[in-house]
């Protein structure tokens, strides 16, 4: 069993010492001692966890942050090989279920907190014909995460759903390949999480690609959502979070992220998911 790795793009160290935040301390100029918690969030919460974590370390400078940003699938992986984590903020249910069946998960602690929706995006001015999953086959390119990456597996979902794909039980088993084959051979990236998607299209290595409208948020000028992929077809993109079952946390480190874990599921915290194109209109 090994701890959470503390190298990597993915994991950034979030300390919150920054000039100007609260606390007698830190106006002084000293450093407050502090907890570290471990925050594995999916890929596509990655902006809008640092403001929340921001603000947070305004009236909590006493608590840093080591945020583990990737595909909620790869996630689950970490912590069911014995990574360190504390709180798990997935973006669908399935990696939710998979780690409360196995006893990962603080009992009493799964809450749903916002919901997402599916687009279809291309560069502005792309010349593109494509508007929807519906023509998705006029593309010259596409960018797709893979299945075991939730917005990966709902696009399969609609696209089955629309009938371009052959119905399964299993959609995150349909093949990059075979996703291209049903759209008459056009060429597919296949990317680890949305994030990688996004840059795939904002960086023109793709025509167009199917990523979350949160993720659009600070690509206005340079992104045309072609369609809002309706929940009729991918089902509700509901991301829950919880605390994990943490065997080296110690008193203080559990007492903050039960209080980060509060602070997420608080008011304050759904007015900035809101700002961030999130839905926090959800049953929890």
């Amino acid at each position: 069993m090994k701890k959470a790795k503390r190298t990597g793009t993915a994991l950034l160290a979030l300390t919150g010492l920054l000039a100007g935040f609260g606390g007698t301390a830190a106006s002084a100029g000293e450093v407050p001692e502090q907890t570290e918690i471990q925050l594995f969030i999916a890929a596509s919460l990655n902006t809008v966890m640092t403001d929340l974590i921001r603000q947070y370390q305004e009236d909590h400078p006493e608590t840093a942050f080591a945020v583990n940003a990737d595909s909620s699938g790869t996630l689950l992986t970490q912590i069911e090989e014995g990574y360190e984590c504390d709180i798990f903020f997935s973006a669908a249910q399935k990696q939710m279920d998979q780690l409360e069946e196995a006893g990962l998960m603080v009992e009493g602690t799964r809450a749903n907190v916002v919901n997402n929706q599916v687009v279809v995006v291309t560069l502005k001015d792309s010349g593109t014909v494509v508007t929807g999953l519906e023509n998705l086959q006029e593309a010259e390119s596409i960018a797709l995460a893979g299945g075991s990456v939730p917005v990966g597996r709902y696009t399969r979902v609609a696209l089955m759903n629309l009938g371009i794909l052959e119905e399964t039980e299993e959609p995150d088993q349909i093949t990059t390949r075979e996703i291209s084959e049903a759209l008459g051979g056009v060429e597919i990236s296949e990317q680890s999480n949305v994030s990688k998607v996004l840059l795939a299209v904002a960086e023109g290595s793709c025509q167009v690609g199917t990523t979350y409208y949160s993720d659009t948020y600070g690509y206005e000028e340079e992104l045309e959502i072609l369609e809002t992929v309706d929940y009729d077809l991918t089902g509700d993109v509901i991301y829950p979070v919880c605390r994990v079952e943490n065997r080296w946390a110690d008193e203080e480190q559990n007492r903050a992220a039960d209080d980060f874990y509060e602070y997420l599921l608080s008011d304050e915290a759904k007015e900035v998911f809101e700002s961030y194109y999130f839905d926090t209109d959800v049953e929890r």
